[in-house]
């Protein structure tokens, strides 16, 4: 067994763990569900493709890991209840931006999706496959916004706040989108730029 095949096991492996630990008293079992249904809506279909042999990189694995984890943390506590007063204090943040950094690892996915295309060859450049991997997190961005709306107008106001998690903030919306673009931007050039230095020719002495 390689590299390859463990890597995307032994990360099924550890969100497994990490599902049951916080499935267990979570802070707001309504809110657990609703943030849960976000993150199998993730997991179900990358184990799907895994089965049928639509694989991606490790890198892709991890990138889309860092979401998964995030998330799941988020659903037990409530995201603005996240113990995350450390990094808070440390940078002045003057609310919780745990869900904030989650919306910035949304992003990540770009890379995967751009993979996809470039390794399937279902592109002519990789450029339209990185930019396809930009607007891609943009559209998702803004559905998610809508479904969060929808579920607080429809749901029990206290767990319907929680979801929205905006603590006050009347643009979280368009932070968290714009949070999930930035994600996305930046996994993207720091691959593209990769790519670039693994053609640059060596120059020999």
């Amino acid at each position: 067994m390689n590299n390859q095949s463990i890597v995307p096991k032994v990360i099924f492996g550890l969100y497994v763990l990490l599902f049951i630990i916080c499935a267990i008293s979570p802070f707001a079992r309504d809110v657990w569900y609703a943030e849960n249904l976000t993150v199998l809506a993730v997991v179900i279909p990358l184990v799907i493709l895994y089965l049928f042999g639509i694989r991606f990189s490790n890198t892709s694995y991890i990138l889309m890991a860092i979401f998964i984890f995030m998330h799941t943390i988020g659903g037990h506590y409530t995201f603005e209840r996240v113990p995350f007063d450390y990094v808070s204090k440390t940078f002045g943040f003057a609310r919780n931006n745990y869900d904030r950094i989650a919306h910035f690892t949304v992003g990540f996915y770009a890379y995967p999706a751009a993979e996809f295309l470039i390794k399937r060859k279902l592109v002519a450049r990789k450029l339209v496959g990185f930019l396809f991997g930009l607007f891609m997190i943009m559209g998702i961005a803004a559905a998610y916004e809508i479904f969060e709306w929808q579920y607080a107008v429809h749901s029990d106001p206290t767990a319907g706040i929680a979801v929205l998690g905006s603590q006050g903030d009347i643009w979280d919306a368009q932070e968290d989108m714009l949070a999930d673009t930035l994600g996305a931007f930046t996994v993207l050039v720091v691959a593209g730029c990769i790519v670039r230095l693994r053609k640059t020719p060596t120059i020999k002495a």
